[in-house]
């Protein structure tokens, strides 16, 4: 039997994986805190009460801010922080005609953990409460920000040792659907003898995983007694996400695989671990990035 490999890769953002949750996506840079608790799912951009604007106009630069970053890929909500929660809190001072923000990464715990200094806006404008303004100063910022916010996360997973950084991924092998005859239950059967390796650890459940598995099958008949079957392999990170997918074409006569799958499933699982481990080991490296 002669199988081709397709391995469709999909773009992958800073995917969240690992035991930890990761709002903080972005370039990690050089600079920022190591923490020592995890960050929260969701950063939290209350309006600034120090930073020389009014009620609303500090209530639209914080909207602003928190839209900018989610741009960013930074999960962030305008709206106060409750305990528990990880903030952005914007501070600013006058630096003659100019107006200088400043940003701090607050923990759960009060602690800073990060610091910014952002770019200089109109004095004027800003305490006008100039949208434009606002909206252009929150721009500018965002890189940056996600840049700092990037590394801070980075530096979770690095000081875990539950992280990706520091041990191999945990992936779990789920369903396979649509295959004739046993399909179904060799094909995941024979996954779970070829995928671990010292890269990779297989976990009984998908709650303990860090990717999962899953297969679909589709058996088109083509000449006589022959089909032609498709499968292909889904793999999704922890927020299930799908992060890549490897699929199998090959042309099989019908009593290859029904009633049983024997050496055919064998052989499908062997070249497909090979994909599936290329998926999982290339997110994981895209994820350090």
């Amino acid at each position: 039997m002669r199988i081709k490999n397709l391995i469709l890769g999909l773009p992958l953002a800073l995917a969240a994986c690992g035991t930890l949750p990761e709002p903080f996506y972005g370039d990690p840079g050089r600079e920022g805190a190591i923490l020592s608790i995890p960050p929260a799912p969701v950063l939290m951009v209350p309006a600034p009460t120090g930073a020389l604007l009014g009620n609303d106009a500090a209530k639209l630069y914080a909207k602003d801010l928190a839209a900018q970053l989610a741009n960013m890929e930074v999960p962030s909500i305008f709206g106060p922080a409750a305990k528990g929660d990880w903030q952005l809190v914007t501070t600013a001072k006058l630096d003659g005609n100019n107006v200088i923000p400043a940003y701090a990464v607050i923990g759960p715990n009060g602690k800073i953990y990060g610091r910014l200094q952002g770019a200089p806006v109109s004095a004027a404008a800003w305490s006008d409460g100039a949208a434009t303004a606002l909206q252009s100063g929150a721009a500018a910022d965002a890189k940056p920000l996600s840049k700092l916010l990037g590394n801070i996360n980075a530096q979770v997973q690095q000081s875990n040792p539950l992280s990706l950084e520091n041990r191999p991924p945990r992936v779990f092998i789920g369903t396979v659907t649509g295959a004739p005859g046993d399909g179904d239950t060799a094909l995941p059967l024979d996954l779970s003898r070829d995928l671990p390796s010292p890269n990779l650890e297989l976990v009984t459940t998908a709650k303990q995983a860090d990717f999962s598995v899953t297969g679909a099958v589709k058996a088109t008949p083509s000449s006589p007694g022959h089909v032609t079957v498709e499968l292909d392999w889904t793999v999704l990170d922890g927020n299930h996400r799908k992060i890549g997918q490897v699929t199998q074409l090959h042309v099989l006569a019908l009593s290859d695989i029904s009633p049983y799958w024997g050496d055919v499933a064998a052989a499908a699982a062997s070249e497909a671990a090979n994909g599936i481990q290329d998926v999982v080991l290339n997110a994981k490296l895209k994820k350090k990035g």
